[in-house]
């Protein structure tokens, strides 16, 4: 008999990660799986140990909400994305901010790692998509094509490809430093707010329109949509480590949270979802807390 995967997961045992003062935007697992990665509307970056959702350190710097964060594939260093334009290179050894970069003219809605940690992707309201040299921040290429806001961004697993999703509801996928046309996958009926490769080529974009597409990127092929029977905005996506499983969530959408759901990620061995939510905690000594949550679910059967 057929299974949803969703039923692979339990919600049981979750662990909350509450410092936050605002929206939790985006949340990102460490390689090896130990810390994770938070950011939020208060303009500050979290790092918490996953296992026992101990609070680590916190990360300022930014002026504005923080719209998205990343780890490198090495674990070494994060990103972030922020409405003050500008993005963050940060060392997880200390506090200090290793590169501040500022080429941005609005608001900073993205930013992604390569996987093979050498470029930076950042994407935000000036309608454009940079390419960035992780080492030195050095900007090496400026992505122009979308006529909206680029609001979401994913690197494919062999490093080579990058690409952006857009309000004006396409998605461009760009050969990294090649002077070729970028391929254009149309059909969204909203703005592009998440991207997500599989391991095996496979690119999924998720839409305000409330519908997720999977495509074969290179052949220009939607192979299935899901969704798009309730009235949501989908905010996140995440591909398991094997490909097998995707994940995702959404404003409006009642499942793994009893409210709206900002941003998912599977830990690297693809045995946890983490997940972050607008939820305000309300402390058994303060009942007047306004902290956001992060939490866990596990996959069973692993």
């Amino acid at each position: 008999m057929w299974r949803h995967p969703s039923e692979d997961f339990s919600v049981s045992n979750i662990r909350y990660f509450s410092r936050h003062k605002g929206e939790v935007n985006c949340c990102a697992f460490s390689p090896d799986c130990q810390i994770l990665l938070t950011c939020c509307d208060d303009g500050r970056l979290y790092l918490w140990n996953s296992t026992s959702a101990k609070h680590l350190a916190t990360f300022s710097g930014h002026s504005g909400p923080v719209k998205s964060c990343v780890f490198s594939s090495d674990g070494q260093l994060f990103a972030s994305a922020s409405h003050d334009r500008t993005v963050r290179i940060w060392s997880r050894s200390g506090t200090e901010c290793t590169h501040l970069l500022t080429a941005h003219r609005g608001s900073v809605e993205t930013v992604s790692f390569s996987p093979d940690a050498q470029w930076l992707v950042s994407g935000g309201w000036d309608n454009r998509a940079l390419i960035w040299r992780v080492q030195s921040g050095e900007m090496v290429e400026d992505l122009r094509g979308h006529t909206a806001a680029v609001q979401s961004s994913a690197f494919s697993s062999d490093s080579q490809c990058v690409a952006t999703g857009s309000w004006d509801r396409a998605v461009r996928v760009w050969k990294l430093l090649e002077e070729k046309e970028a391929v254009t996958l149309q059909g969204h009926l909203g703005n592009v707010a998440c991207l997500c490769f599989s391991v095996s080529g496979m690119l999924a974009s998720g839409s305000w329109d409330g519908t997720v597409r999977v495509w074969l990127p290179m052949r220009h092929a939607c192979l299935f949509v899901l969704g798009g029977c309730e009235r949501v905005w989908v905010r996140s996506l995440a591909f398991s480590r094997d490909g097998l499983v995707l994940a995702s969530t959404a404003e409006g959408l009642h499942k793994l949270h009893g409210d709206s759901a900002y941003g998912c990620a599977f830990t690297p061995d693809g045995k946890l979802l983490t997940s972050g939510s607008e939820q305000l905690d309300v402390e058994e000594d303060e009942e007047n807390s306004t902290e956001e949550r992060s939490e866990f679910k596990h996959r069973t059967g692993q």
